[in-house]
């Protein structure tokens, strides 16, 4: 450390001309530094290793600046990325209070330079100048401290130079008209503005809602309900003032009663909440608008016959990061507010679940609706794996079951969709060996022999299918299934989802008996279910295949060698594992679905 300070002090006397105010600015000069004086705290900079916070005190300038300190082998570097003009000279300065406080420009496409004051004290202004190359657009300007020094402070970053010319927002939306297209629904539409890159769609007392064209349906509206909108345009240069309101009532009607509250197409994800894994956790605040029924992962049982099902949020030893109970019940009431749904799902991987007597049957109800009472839920989702469900020897008809665990199963649901009323909401994510496996066997078959699992979840699902609201196949972590084809399918691309998805809408003989049909379900009740990432799941399906699939059940457009049995344009969307894989992956499965369906 000693013979760094010493070439330090002697760099020091070489720089000393840089602690003078530098050359006084062109009349069409502009500072193109963001957040220069740290007002809106860090906004534009990034520091290392979270070495950065904005202060109120001390500043030299406003009623912020920056703190920085060093620690261990980072010298707490903070910088921020500038658009420039090629072949310019801009001059780059700051006040800085600290010893070896450092400031910088690198990128320039000719010669990096830094500026650095030796002695602590009172705020001294550092002053450089670079040239930019005849490729150069942008520079990184920086400050950093050095190694074993205390905290050191910046403020009043300026980049002043020629103004490459940065974009303007787009005007106002003009135009906006609006219409009821039924009980639950709107359609509006708007002139396009020229350089708008997409849209927001604003209504009081709820969120945004982005969309990428000049027209947007807002769904999951009261009927008899007058709303009023307007929508503002934005480009990379910001977002435009909102558009002249526009009004539209909907009329008296039955809404949508296949899935309360939910939008026309629907994103549905699952929430690490009472663990985390290598995901990361995420709060319940920061789950995006993007989703609209979040299920919390998991309750599960204290044991695999009890029925008695427990919820507790991720301890604090797991996730560092983890909310209060207060704190997550608040941002439940938010998300509802903002009419999404959040379910408590029970089971996953993990959670085995058999209610094989009647006392399991109703402690299983009893427990269930303390937890959704407890969070102000909307309803539940069943996430059974595994071996919760299976067939009795001889339990061969999916429309009489006679399987304990599967009629105390279907008694429980019953139990509980009566006792919340037609506002809640039930959803199954069952695997396909469960389901669409359903079609070549069923049980443990006539004579006995097979896996009693296969197609085990199919007299659940038929039971009530008046009062499910989605079911979501897993469409992931399977082996191959035979499609109605009679070929079999396999995960990972367009295909599986096309023919799995065929079979739940067309509806398929049991075990190929023709007198026992698995009859269809309506569209607004399914959704595909897949992994958002590739560490989420087996077969992940990349975002340009999930899209084909979508194209043909909904428009029956590119649809391959598989041919559906009709076209859906009502499938209610997708279901993925999970909003914490999907954060993983910078939100690439959420912003597929927003793009696709418009926002």
């Amino acid at each position: 450390m000693r013979r760094a300070l010493s070439f330090l002090t002697a760099a020091a006397l070489a720089a000393a001309a840089l602690l003078s105010a530098g050359p006084p600015a062109a009349a069409a000069d502009a500072d193109l530094a963001r957040n220069g004086g740290f007002e809106a705290g860090l906004d534009g900079w990034s520091c290392s290793a979270g070495s950065g916070a904005a202060v109120t005190a001390p500043v030299h300038g406003g009623s912020s600046a920056l703190r920085a300190t060093p620690a261990g082998q980072d010298h707490a570097r903070c910088a921020q990325t500038v658009t420039v003009k090629p072949d310019s000279t801009y001059t780059l300065a700051a006040w800085v209070q600290g010893a070896y406080v450092y400031l910088g420009a690198s990128g320039t496409g000719t010669t990096d330079v830094s500026a650095w004051t030796q002695s602590p004290g009172a705020w001294k202004q550092l002053t450089t100048t670079f040239r930019t190359g005849p490729a150069t657009n942008s520079v990184t300007v920086y400050t950093h401290g050095w190694y074993g020094q205390p905290a050191h402070f910046t403020d009043d970053v300026t980049v002043v130079g020629p103004d490459p010319g940065r974009p303007q927002p787009p005007a106002a939306p003009t135009g906006l008209t609006a219409t009821a297209t039924s009980a639950a629904s709107v359609a509006l539409s708007w002139t396009a503005v020229p350089g708008a890159t997409s849209y927001t769609v604003h209504r009081d007392g709820a969120a945004p809602l982005p969309v990428v064209g000049a027209s947007a349906t807002v769904t999951g509206l009261a009927a008899s309900t007058t709303y009023t909108f307007r929508v503002s345009a934005a480009n990379a240069a910001g977002q435009s003032p909102p558009s002249a309101p526009a009004s539209a009532t909907t009329p008296a009607g039955g809404g949508d009663p296949g899935g309360p509250g939910l939008p026309a197409h629907a994103l549905v994800g699952y929430l690490h909440t009472s663990f985390a894994n290598g995901s990361g956790y995420v709060r319940m605040a920061d789950v995006p608008a993007s989703w609209d029924v979040v299920n919390l992962a998991f309750g599960e049982p204290t044991s695999v016959t009890s029925g008695d099902i427990r919820f507790q949020l991720c301890p604090a030893t797991e996730c560092p990061n983890v909310e209060s109970p207060a704190e997550f019940k608040a941002a439940v009431k938010a998300k509802q507010a903002a009419g999404k749904k959040v379910l408590i799902s029970i089971g996953g991987q993990n959670g085995q679940v058999q209610l094989a007597t009647p006392a399991a049957r109703d402690t299983f109800v009893s427990s269930v609706a303390r937890i959704i009472d407890e969070y102000g839920l909307d309803g539940l989702d069943i996430d059974f794996e595994g071996h919760s469900l299976s067939l009795a020897t001889g339990d061969t008809d999916f429309r009489a079951p006679t399987t304990p665990v599967v009629v105390n199963l279907i008694a429980a649901l019953k139990t509980l969709k009566a006792r919340y009323g037609p506002d809640f909401v039930l959803t199954m994510a069952p695997e396909t060996f469960f389901v669409q496996m359903g079609y070549q066997f069923y049980g443990s078959g006539p004579w006995g022999g097979q896996d009693p699992r296969a197609g085990a979840y199919l007299p659940v699902i038929h039971a009530l299918r008046d009062d499910l609201t989605l079911l979501h196949v897993q469409d992931y972590n399977s082996g191959p299934i035979m499609g109605l084809d009679n070929q079999y399918h396999s995960m990972g691309g367009a295909d599986f989802h096309i023919a799995m998805t065929d079979m739940l809408l067309t509806g398929f003989p049991v075990a190929g008996n023709t007198a026992r049909v698995f009859p269809p379900l309506r569209p607004e009740q399914v959704a595909i279910g897949l992994p958002a990432t590739t560490n989420a799941g087996n077969g992940h399906t990349p975002p340009a295949e999930v899209n084909k699939a979508l194209d043909c059940l909904t428009k029956k457009t590119g649809c391959g060698t598989y041919q559906t049995h009709g076209t859906w344009p009502a499938l209610r969307g997708l279901m993925t594992w999970s909003i914490n894989w999907d954060r993983f992956g910078s939100w690439e499965f959420s912003r597929n679905f927003d793009a696709y369906f418009g926002g």
